[in-house]
């Protein structure tokens, strides 16, 4: 019988809160849950972490990619990172040898990871996991992204050139079109990227309050062609996920900017979650609410191509999701665009005397037209909005292909590996 082997140290993993922008995407990605959070830090459990490392590459900033050495005993509990600013020192050999650790110890850090327990399933059942499918590589024709130009302890500054609610007028739920202008200031930006915005003011705490994370929503010659500007979709957030009031810190204030007024902005953020160049490639976009930002400006620029004659692309697929019509972002310009230019799906899920209908039921829906695309290499998926929507749209996916008799883990795959399946939910 093996006997037991003592694991006196680990790297535990850990965020730097200096950095993050609590944009969830390492919550999302995680594939065993050992990431949460509370209203100031993201933190890693360390007693069910196992260094799989797929959280790393999502990270739009880095603050996910720090490790420290520690004495198992002493491993930083959530509730200590929880309150943390900043990141703590990494330990001494003298301070881990008064530990009563030697450097023999340091062997046991593979060990470690491999001896952390996995969350159990049903017997019999293999638990699906959507996040395994996203791609953490954009697609081969992306251009390339300019990343984290400017950092959180130095940001830059942005004029507020406009501002409308991008919703039926009068409805409490408010989505705002926002306008942001750098002047002068570099802002190279591509369709899929976004930003971070830091609200003006102190937490109940008395700290600055943490940078927000918004999708860019222009393409990337900006909102108005041959500027230096992009533009948001921001929801008034009046209400928290169990319909509790509340008022969003950052999503109030964003709503309530008038022209001219300046913010602080920091990145822009994001080298994966990117629209192919190649011409002919296929665009399917699935979205619900504000999600709906990047596939705005995914078929901005492939408007604006056409309409230069210049590039013949491929089919563009919509799926939009709401909970009413009155809800849903850029209602009006959508019915404006050619039917043979895209093919938009509205699925709502609070009509009165509607069933209620989602994303995912539209898919299916359309899933001849859907099989086709996912058998073509030159078809790229975007998925944007909650978290909740993840898992449905993943599984119509998958449904759609066993359906028609292919095998989905060999398209699954592919979609991953070729960078052509990308999921961004919070």
């Amino acid at each position: 019988m093996d006997m037991a082997v003592e694991v006196k140290v680990i790297k535990q993993h850990l965020i730097d809160p200096e950095i993050c922008i609590r944009c969830n995407t390492c919550e999302a990605t995680c594939p065993v849950g050992a990431i949460t959070h509370d209203d100031r830090n993201y933190v890693v459990r360390a007693d069910i972490c196992n260094s799989c490392m797929a959280c790393i590459s999502p990270c739009p900033t880095g603050s996910i990619d720090n490790w420290r050495t520690m004495p198992t005993a002493r491993a930083y509990s959530i509730e200590e990172q929880l309150t943390w600013d900043e990141l703590p020192a990494e330990l001494s050999p003298e301070q881990l040898e008064a530990e009563g650790l030697s450097a023999g110890d340091e062997v046991q850090l593979q060990a470690a990871a491999s001896a952390v327990p996995q969350p159990p399933s049903a017997p019999g059942e293999v638990a699906f996991n959507s996040a395994q499918y996203g791609a953490t590589t954009p697609p081969w024709s992306a251009a390339h992204a300019y990343t984290n130009l400017y950092p959180p302890k130095a940001p830059t500054t942005a004029t507020v050139v406009g501002n409308f609610n991008c919703t039926e007028a009068g409805y409490e739920n408010q989505t705002h079109h926002i306008v942001l202008d750098f002047g002068s200031m570099p802002f190279p930006v591509l369709e899929g990227q976004s930003i971070a915005i830091i609200p003006p003011g102190v937490d109940a705490n008395g700290k600055p309050h943490f940078a927000r994370q918004y999708s860019i929503a222009s393409p990337r010659n900006g909102e108005r062609p041959g500027y230096n500007n992009i533009s948001l979709t921001v929801k008034r957030v009046l209400e928290d996920h169990h319909g509790n009031p509340v008022r969003g810190v950052c999503s109030n204030y964003v709503c309530d900017l008038k022209v001219g007024d300046k913010v602080q902005v920091i990145g822009p953020f994001g080298n994966s979650f990117l629209m192919p160049n190649h011409p002919k490639s296929h665009i399917v976009m699935i979205c619900t609410g504000t999600g709906s930002a990047p596939m705005r400006a995914m078929t901005e620029w492939r408007r604006r191509l056409r309409k230069s004659g210049k590039f013949e692309g491929g089919k563009l697929m919509l799926f939009f999701g709401a909970r009413t019509q009155q809800e849903l972002p850029y209602f009006g310009p959508l019915q404006t665009l050619p039917k043979d230019f895209i093919d938009i799906n509205f699925a709502f899920s609070r009509t009165p005397e509607q069933p209620k209908r989602y994303v995912q039921d539209a898919m299916r829906d359309r899933k001849a037209d859907l099989v086709e695309l996912l058998k073509d290499g030159q078809s790229h998926f975007y998925v944007c909005g909650l978290k909740s929507m993840e898992e449905g749209v993943v599984l119509a996916l998958r449904d759609v292909v066993t359906e028609a008799g292919l095998d989905w883990d060999t398209i699954g795959a592919a979609l991953k590996r070729e960078g052509r399946l990308h999921l961004e939910t919070y």
